[in-house]
């Protein structure tokens, strides 16, 4: 039926534009196209080319999705059993490969688990297009129209799981388009996102931009994911993108218009009151940097004082660079060039020098814990690693009290007797287990008075989650620590073997790793700061590395932002001191190698 009706809209718009010209043309021009409206009874020739848009998009999402079940049928190596079953044979069982939580690939495409209840799972489609987009395949039909016809409405805030499947789904490159277009097919992207229905299909009124308003903000956001290694943020960087231009179609500044709802969506998908002042100011400013490099003197003190004021802090600043340049690509080539982005970068750099003298002084490390000492006390004393799981979750706003908290994931303390190999030992055993880490941090702990005035423990504190089904028991964990320290757990070996059992990624290749070296961030250590795509033990490489490197981590700060892994190492010489500058800079070339390869 919409097929159809696409069809007689398209056909609706040709005799009208037959009738406005004289002549037997297809080609609508800018010129004619108010005309035509008039001859259909449309407000203007936005409402036109919107209707156009929307017809357009219908046809060629139904040739790509009948093409591909061609493709697929012709393809598959289940043609000749599926002729016998019809013949009277046996049915066969099609494989299913698990992707995530009631999600699986099926026949090259992304379909729902056999026991996956999209009407008690609101998160669901967000899960199931992020699973599609990093596996670089298609959502099934069948899939979306079910999630579509039966999935409950998200609950405001959103869960934090349905942020961060969204914004893996922003992240994962080219793929995201045609996943976010089978959603946008069948009417979940307005549900999950209700100002989306006044970009959609909306036309751009300026010769630069290639895409409609929606269009372009998906393409922003796959540019976005090209960069995520430039920002410690990725995942606002990814938000920003897709409601950068949100306020078009309202009267007057778009960029003003923009701030607000950027603010209200914010807020209703969940990130904190700090998080949402930054995405909405990212909105509102995001032609700043654009506009003043290329019309502002820029050797002008006032300019760069204007932008710092603006801007505010540098996070903000390194954020609305990166979005400069994904908008600028996005909109067409001629928004970018080496020119514009010299001018761009020019500018940033003379702002941060600005910000640079408000930069706060290095916080001292929290006190530990009660449990956090009895942990370390307890692993002093038996000289082997020491867990401890708990449970994380959100709190449950007053008016939502009769629902159940939001899951965070758990917290797994580890405390080990200072020795080599503790990081890249936990870090592999928990990708052996397929947990998720989702932040991180570990420290050296000097242990109470009266217990050992000289000894140090290691102290682990992670919130970790399980990629699919349920939490490994704490002991087991343990067993398999203890071999990994003593070296007779193949962690390795283990994690080559999953690797090569992972369905290939198609259709994207993730931006490569950078490791950088933070100069002047800790007068006490050298901080290495490492940005890659998250995968299956990426932190047991990290950490293999550095213990190769010789030099020890004081403490880390790991943390996953969809798919964006964002790490900091504070690491030290033998004597623990900071590494020389040439130590560091090759320490950084060598992870950043270790990483590509």
């Amino acid at each position: 039926e919409g097929l159809a009706d696409a069809r007689r809209s398209l056909l609706d718009v040709r005799d009208a534009l037959h009738l406005a010209t004289g002549r037997a043309t297809d080609r609508l021009a800018l010129q004619e196209q108010d005309q035509v409206a008039g001859e259909l009874g449309l407000l203007d020739a936005d409402a036109l080319l919107r209707q156009v848009y929307e017809a357009a998009r219908v046809i060629a999402y139904a040739g790509d999705v009948t093409w591909r079940e061609v493709g697929r049928v012709l393809r598959s190596r289940a043609v000749r059993p599926r002729l016998r079953a019809l013949m009277g044979g046996g049915r066969p069982a099609a494989e299913r490969s698990p992707l995530a939580e009631g999600v699986v690939e099926q026949d090259g495409e992304v379909v729902l688990a056999r026991a996956a209840r999209p009407e008690r799972d609101p998160v669901l489609p967000l899960r199931a297009a992020a699973a599609a987009a990093q596996a670089g395949l298609p959502l099934s039909l069948h899939a979306v129209r079910r999630m579509a016809a039966t999935v409950r409405p998200l609950p405001a805030p959103w869960p934090a799981e349905a942020r961060e499947q969204l914004v893996t789904l922003l992240g994962s490159g080219r793929p995201t388009v045609d996943v976010w277009e089978a959603l946008e097919a069948e009417g979940l992207i307005t549900r999950l996102l209700p100002d989306w229905e006044r970009v959609r299909c909306r036309p751009q009124r300026n010769a630069v931009h290639l895409w409609t308003v929606d269009r372009h903000l998906i393409e922003t956001a796959v540019r976005a994911s090209e960069l995520a290694r430039r920002v410690s943020r990725p995942d606002l960087l990814l938000v920003a993108a897709l409601l950068h231009d949100i306020g078009k179609g309202w009267p007057g500044d778009h960029s003003l218009a923009g701030e607000i709802i950027a603010k209200d969506v914010a807020t209703r998908i969940g990130f904190d009151r700090a998080d949402v002042a930054v995405l909405s100011a990212l909105v509102r400013h995001h032609l700043l940097l654009i506009e003043t490099a290329t019309r502002r003197d820029l050797d002008d003190p006032a300019t760069v004082r204007a932008v710092a004021e603006a801007v505010g802090t540098p996070g903000t600043l390194e954020l609305l660079h990166a979005l400069t340049e994904a908008d600028a690509l996005a909109t067409g080539p001629a928004a970018w060039s080496a020119w514009r982005g010299s001018l761009v970068a020019d500018l940033v750099g003379r702002v941060r020098a600005v910000l640079a003298g408000d930069v706060p002084d290095e916080p001292e490390p929290a006190a530990p814990t009660a449990e956090q000492e009895r942990l370390a006390v307890e692993a002093h004393r038996t000289g082997g690693p020491v867990l401890a799981l708990r449970a994380q979750t959100e709190p449950v706003p007053d008016e939502e009290r009769s629902g159940d908290p939001e899951p965070l994931g758990v917290e797994l303390l580890i405390a080990v007797p200072d020795q080599p190999g503790v990081l890249p030992a936990v870090a592999g055993v928990l990708a052996v287990h397929r947990l998720t880490v989702r932040t991180a941090e570990l420290r050296a702990l000097r242990l109470p008075d009266g217990v050992d005035d000289e000894g140090t423990v290691l102290l682990l504190n992670w919130r970790v989650a399980a990629e699919y089904g349920s939490l490994p028991q704490a002991t087991r964990l343990r067993a398999d620590l203890v071999r990994a320290l003593d070296g007779s757990l193949d962690i390795a070996g283990r994690l080559a073997e999953r690797d090569a059992a992972y369905p290939r990624r198609r259709g994207w290749t993730a931006p490569p790793p950078r490791v950088t070296v933070a100069p002047a961030a800790s007068h006490h250590a050298t901080v290495i700061e490492v940005r890659a795509q998250d995968a299956p033990g990426l932190l047991h490489r990290i950490g293999t590395a550095l213990e190769k490197a010789g030099v020890r981590v004081r403490s880390m700060h790991v943390s996953t932002l969809g798919s964006n892994a964002v790490d900091a190492f504070y690491v030290t010489t033998g004597a623990q001191a900071p590494l020389p500058g040439p130590d560091a800079a090759s320490l950084a070339g060598v992870l950043e190698e270790t990483l590509r390869g």
